[in-house]
This record gives C-alpha cells, sequence and structure tokens, in this order.
C-alpha cells in the first residue's frame, strides 16, 4: 500500500509542478521557512493522513508532519488534524496535492460513516463498488474501510461475478442459467467465489442450483427484498444493490439481507472542507 501511495503522489505531484512551483521559486525565498495546520472546517471522519503526509515527504523530505487524528477518527469543525513545519517552498509546493487526496478521502470516509450508523442494529454490512475513481481504486477503498465500511471484489479478476448483462449473453445463446454456471464451477479454482446478479425472484432457484455463493439482489423492492431472502434460506449470502440511498439505506438492511453495496460511497461523495493554514517566516 504504502508503495502504492508513493506512485499515486508522484504522479499528481508532476501534474501539479512538472517543472517546478514558479510562483514560490520567485517571491519565497529560498531560506523561508513555514508551520501549516491542517483544521477541519466541518465534522467529518478523517482518511489520508498517509498520502497527506507523503505528498509534502516526495517534494522535500526535510518537511516533518505531525499527525493528530488518525485514519477512522472522528472530528470536530476547527479541529487540528495535523501540523506540517519545514521549508516554506516545499510546504507550498505539496498543499493543494495534499489536501486534494485528503479532502477526497476523507469525504469517501464520512459518507461511509453516515450510512454504516443508519443501519446500526442488523446484520447486514455496507460495502464499496467497482464505481471508484479511475486510478484511485485502493485510496478510495481506504476511505470505506476507515468509515466503518467494507470492500467488494478489488477487480474483475478477484473473483466470478454474473452481471445481467452476462446473464443475457448466455439466455440469448440458447443456454440454461443454471447449467452454465454449473459449468463455469467446473473451470474455477475451488477458492474462487461466485456471486450472481438477479433481478427476479424466479431467477433464484436457478442461480442456487448453478453454486451461487452470493445472490445480488438488484434493485428489488423492499417486499421482494424481504422474499428473497425468505426464499434464499442461507443458501448464499444475500446481497442488495442498485441506487441504495441513505434515507433507504435502514430499511434495506432491515429485510434481512447480508451486504448492502453501494455505489454512491465512492461515486457520488463530495470532498470534505479541510483547511491548511500556513505562516511562512522570513529568516533575518
Amino acid at each position: 500500500m504504502l508503495r502504492e501511495i508513493d506512485r499515486l503522489v508522484t504522479i499528481a505531484l508532476n501534474e501539479d509542478a512538472p517543472w517546478g512551483d514558479l510562483t514560490s521559486e520567485v517571491l519565497i525565498p529560498e531560506t523561508a521557512t513555514a508551520t501549516a495546520e491542517l483544521i477541519g472546517r466541518e465534522n467529518g471522519v478523517f482518511s489520508g493522513g498517509e498520502v497527506f503526509a507523503t505528498a509534502f515527504r516526495l517534494v522535500d523530505p526535510t518537511v516533518s508532519v505531525t499527525r493528530m487524528a488518525g485514519d477512522g477518527d472522528r472530528f470536530h469543525t476547527g479541529q487540528l488534524l495535523a501540523r506540517v513545519t519545514g521549508p516554506a517552498r516545499g510546504i507550498l509546493q505539496a498543499e493543494r496535492v495534499a489536501l486534494n487526496f485528503s479532502q477526497r478521502m476523507s469525504g469517501i470516509a464520512t459518507l461511509t460513516a453516515q450510512y454504516v450508523a443508519a443501519i446500526v442494529g442488523t446484520h447486514a454490512r455496507i460495502v464499496d463498488t467497482r464505481k471508484t475513481t479511475p486510478g484511485l481504486r485502493c485510496l478510495e477503498r481506504q476511505a470505506v474501510r476507515d468509515g466503518g465500511g467494507y470492500n467488494h471484489r478489488r477487480s474483475l479478476s478477484d473473483a466470478v461475478m454474473a452481471k445481467d448483462n452476462h446473464l443475457a449473453v448466455l439466455t440469448m445463446n440458447g443456454m440454461d442459467i443454471a447449467t452454465a454456471l454449473q459449468q463455469a464451477r467446473q473451470q474455477m479454482p475451488h477458492t474462487t467465489h461466485l456471486e450472481v446478479e438477479v433481478d427476479r425472484l424466479d431467477q433464484i432457484e436457478a442461480v442456487l442450483a448453478g453454486g451461487a455463493n452470493t445472490v445480488m439482489l438488484d434493485n428489488f423492492s423492499l417486499t421482494d427484498l424481504r422474499e428473497g431472502v425468505r426464499l434464499i434460506a442461507g443458501r448464499a449470502v444475500v446481497e442488495a444493490s442498485g441506487g441504495v440511498s441513505l434515507d433507504a439505506v435502514a430499511a434495506i438492511a432491515a429485510t434481512g439481507v447480508d451486504v448492502i453495496s453501494v455505489g454512491a460511497l465512492t461515486h457520488s461523495a463530495r470532498a470534505l472542507d479541510l483547511g491548511l493554514d500556513i505562516a511562512v517566516r522570513v529568516a533575518a
């Protein structure tokens, strides 16, 4: 993970200052030092502390970052989250990249925590999806975990997950779903998980006959979710998915499903408002 953080932050820094920070180079004396404080400007859940610190380290290894909040910590408006000290030019060059990552990740963690809080008292868990920002999946999924959620499969390579389009291709070619899944089972390593998405109750028995470990009930009404849980009867993990809003998630969890996948955790989370207040000191 640390190597991946270095890689992603390096890309961002090179994008932001491909030939250096021209403004700081012409305005800020080379000997100037600075202190910057990362402050929460609204309540939230912090995420991205290592990424925040890495941005400054990669620009100037002599910059020091002291973190007062850990990933997953709740904070309130006005709270000091981190303090940065060192050469002013390095701090000024890294500040936007450091803020961009930490604001994005803290926004995801905060939204995830709201979903998790909404289903307290049920046995369901909140999980993310592959609807992540291209290239930033590992960071956004870390933010989901910091918010108390869980991760779905990391990529297409990690599990067999037959969705509606896969099933449509099979049926158009005259294949029986249960038979097709059984054949797939024969080709899969025994350690590989099989998940199948259904959009109708009458698909469930065929999917179970095919050996599904998880059945995803996609865009089901609350009534149909309850019926789906009853029909599956513990023979597979039951996942609810499709347009899960914060207002609706508690009622979905109450139907008895095991997992609720929420694309909004990553594709709709707004960046949290964090500020970096800098005081520059110029040597006499």
